[in-house]
């Protein structure tokens, strides 16, 4: 399921390297809506504690350990965490039984029990792989671990800080959807920007993130401001943004709920004909699309195309809606039964071929790991109208040479 997309290649090329990639995303298709005939019961039974629970051998085929690859899953299964990261591992017991692997043996460890024991008890359990954890500030108490003992991590985070040294990030980056949804901004004529950041790292690496796309956009930056998320600091925020001078488009690089809350602020400032840009955080929360005053704002972010599929896959096999992360883990797992084709059996799992640079198909599209452990997606900017989000900017159709 590699796909191959070169946009610095001559075009004839590239329709060539397109129709192969057509192909794999049509055979990523197949595979994904093929019915399965293992049975594994419904609901997603959460695991209450230790020992760490196995994922069931598809089609019910019983390999002795000596014949599988040891994967483990560090997420938190339980706690307050417990309904996403449940998600997660759901997709992934899913993920191979529509792959019909039945090589991987993926263990799930629940991190809410305690992420130092967690990796610990993955790491001695022979495991040759971690997928996970799913909090940031997990990563590096994983890695700990994980990297002396010569275990490589593919975690759902996207803390960039934590990546490099073997420790890959699955995790959808800011930075992505921040440059993504500026260039498409400008490109429809919008010129000066002014940004809403929260106070936090996350904002901090935003704010960076919206400086140097504005500028690589050839805009201006008119000002950018940060807020604590009450309601004085996001009224304050706005008030300075429209003394700042001429706005016609404003980021607000927050989560759904405080963006909902910051676009009448802005308009009772003044900024009325402002066009509210986001991130894809907005694509995890669907009160964005069902609130009125966030008609029209647009944000960039993975395709759902694939995903709504997945989820009505999902929904009949769990009895629930999927969380909109859980992608992720069905994703993951295609990638390790790609590269496990030729990974041998109780050997280091091969880490040079996570940064193939034609890169991976999955439910969220296309997507590659490049030498310092960070994602590159291809991600399609969405405006949010009436209960919906729709596609007004498709992504793009592959991937610029890997610097």
């Amino acid at each position: 399921m590699t796909i191959a997309a070169s946009l610095a290649a001559p075009q004839a090329q590239s329709d060539r390297i397109w129709s192969t990639a057509k192909r794999a995303t049509a055979l990523f298709a197949l595979i994904f809506l093929a019915a399965c005939q293992s049975v594994i019961p419904k609901g997603g039974q959460r695991p209450s504690g230790p020992p760490p629970v196995e994922s069931p051998d598809p089609g019910n085929v019983v390999l002795s350990d000596g014949d599988r690859h040891r994967v483990a899953l560090l997420l938190p299964v339980s706690g307050a965490d417990g309904d996403v990261g449940q998600s997660i591992a759901n997709a992934t017991t899913l993920a191979l039984l529509d792959t019909r692997n039945t090589n991987i043996r993926m263990t799930t460890y629940d991190t809410a029990l305690g992420v130092d024991a967690a990796v610990k008890k993955a790491v001695a359990d022979g495991n040759k792989l971690i997928l996970g954890p799913l909090r940031s500030d997990d990563v590096v108490a994983v890695a700990n671990v994980a990297k002396p003992a010569g275990v490589p991590m593919i975690s759902f985070s996207n803390d960039v800080g934590a990546a490099g040294q073997n420790v890959f990030l699955l995790g959808h980056l800011p930075n992505q959807s921040i440059d993504r949804v500026v260039k498409y901004a400008k490109a429809q004529g919008y010129t000066r920007f002014g940004g809403i950041v929260p106070k936090s790292v996350y904002g901090q690496r935003a704010l960076s993130n919206l400086t140097n796309s504005v500028r690589g956009a050839g805009g201006t930056l008119v000002s950018i401001q940060e807020i604590d998320g009450s309601a004085a600091s996001i009224d304050a925020a706005a008030r300075k943004l429209t003394a700042a001078g001429a706005i016609d488009a404003v980021l607000i690089a927050d989560n759904g709920r405080v963006a909902i809350a910051t676009v009448p602020a802005l308009r009772r400032a003044g900024l009325n004909n402002a066009k509210i840009l986001g991130t894809d955080l907005w694509n995890i929360d669907a009160t964005v699309a069902s609130n009125a005053g966030m008609r029209g704002a647009w944000f960039a972010s993975v395709s759902d195309n694939m995903f709504r599929q997945y989820a009505d896959k999902y929904r009949a096999r769990f009895g629930k809606s999927p969380s909109r992360l859980s992608s992720m883990g069905y994703d993951s797992v295609l990638l390790v039964a790609r590269v496990a084709q030729d990974w041998k059996v109780g050997t280091r799992f091969p880490v040079a071929r996570l940064t193939d640079a034609d890169g991976f198909i999955g439910i969220d599209g296309a997507f590659r790991f490049l030498g310092n452990g960070m994602s590159e997606r291809a991600l399609e900017v969405q405006e949010a109208q009436a209960g919906k989000f729709v596609t007004i900017d498709p992504a793009p159709r592959g991937f610029t040479p890997a610097k």
